[in-house]
């Protein structure tokens, strides 16, 4: 075998044997199926920052997963030179959400099936997983719960505390209480109903009373 003969290969004539074709019609479906998930991610995003770096990754990820597996399926040596040569990518980026692994393995499996050539299999598949996390992914099981703290003078003023809040919240659940010299700091879990605030003025408007914070924990972040 001479040099020539190495370009004459069976190497390099399958690496040039694919279909134009199938990679624009490949590509258009990536782009269609990346666009439907990064509306899914935009619609059901509930974290604490908006990150539209994030969000654009999908779609992107979705066209280069299924270039990548157009090639490799093109030719075998090429799909075992691009396993050695994708194995040394490390991801250094932190996820901040649990919904984000969700929605970064999505964009890749659906980049692999369109790669594979089962379209019908990624449209199919996205509509549905697209349909169910639209339906729970921002649905409430339960009331998100509320801290307060409420500092007050004496038992008089804690008392009527206490009886405004039977009155006002679905329920409360005194967690902490620090009696000083200033006067008695009150920690209680609350659930409100139908997320009506007002009856921290009221509390803050009585006798008494002299601080009264109301907290959102969801058990994610604080707001």
């Amino acid at each position: 075998m001479n040099f020539g003969d190495v370009f004459k290969s069976s190497f390099l004539e399958n690496v040039k044997s694919f279909s134009l074709t199938d990679v624009v019609i490949g590509l258009l479906f990536a782009v269609v199926i990346g666009l439907f998930i990064f509306f899914v991610y935009k619609k059901t995003f509930s974290g604490v920052m908006y990150s539209t770096g994030f969000a654009m990754t999908l779609p992107g990820l979705t066209m280069v997963t299924t270039l990548v597996i157009m090639a490799v399926t093109s030719n075998v040596v090429l799909s075992l030179g691009m396993v050695g040569a994708l194995s040394i990518v490390r991801f250094r980026t932190a996820i901040k959400e649990p919904m984000e692994i969700v929605f970064l393995f999505w964009s890749l499996t659906a980049g692999i099936v369109i790669g594979a050539g089962l379209i019908p299999m990624a449209v199919f598949g996205s509509v549905i997983i697209g349909v169910m996390l639209l339906l729970f992914a921002n649905r409430k099981i339960h009331l998100n719960p509320y801290i307060l703290v409420l500092k007050c003078d004496g038992k008089d003023a804690e008392a009527k505390a206490a009886e405004l809040l039977s009155r006002s919240v679905e329920r409360f659940v005194v967690k902490t209480k620090t009696v000083s010299d200033d006067g008695t700091e009150i920690t209680a879990e609350l659930r409100l109903k139908k997320d009506d605030t007002g009856f921290v003025d009221e509390l803050y408007a009585l006798e008494g009373v002299r601080n009264a914070v109301l907290v959102s924990y969801n058990g994610e972040y604080m707001s």
